[in-house]
């Protein structure tokens, strides 16, 4: 009967440290950032000029659908949806258009072309936005030392509860 209980014990207090942890960075969302988790509008449209709608997905400070001027490029697009967070993969920006024949197309690019590199390897200037065209900023949450750190606390912590009952379970 007592190996049933700390077997028991050992597997509930372990499960506990855990889960709880994982299910924290599982969906990459900061929860005290109301519009992560909703869809949001953007009006950054010129008055006086032609205007296109355009969306904004993935791993940028307010992801949503733009209204933006014209003129505007990839970069002003990043801009104005507040820019990239530390999540999101740079070498594998990607914008999809649909074309007027109804074909779709995709085109991948490099922002870090822009961060460490002197010679670019693309124009983005050269890359217009056009309406209903879809900018996806790839990404996935990052676990830094902190997480690890609280993470291995945990674990001990279980590990050295488990150590004292059975140590005082045994005298």
């Amino acid at each position: 009967m007592r190996h049933i209980l700390i077997t028991t014990f050992l597997a509930l207090g372990f499960l506990i440290s855990i889960f709880p942890q994982q299910e924290d960075y599982q969906l990459g969302l900061n929860q005290n950032r109301l519009n992560q988790s909703q869809g949001a509008y953007y009006d950054y449209s010129d008055p006086d000029g032609l205007n296109i709608k355009v969306s904004v997905w993935g791993y940028v400070k307010y992801p949503g659908r733009y209204i933006i001027p014209q003129r505007s490029d990839i970069k002003d697009l990043i801009s104005y949806s507040g820019g990239i967070s530390d999540d999101s993969y740079l070498d594998e920006i990607r914008v999809y258009k649909v074309l007027p024949d109804s074909t779709q197309q995709m085109l991948q690019f490099d922002y870090e072309d822009l961060w460490w590199n002197e010679d670019l390897k693309q124009d983005l200037s050269l890359y217009r936005m056009e309406a209903g065209d879809v900018l996806v900023v790839p990404g996935r949450p990052r676990l830094y030392w902190e997480n690890y750190l609280t993470l291995g606390l945990s674990i001990v912590g279980v590990l050295l509860s488990l150590t004292t009952l059975i140590v005082t379970s045994n005298k």
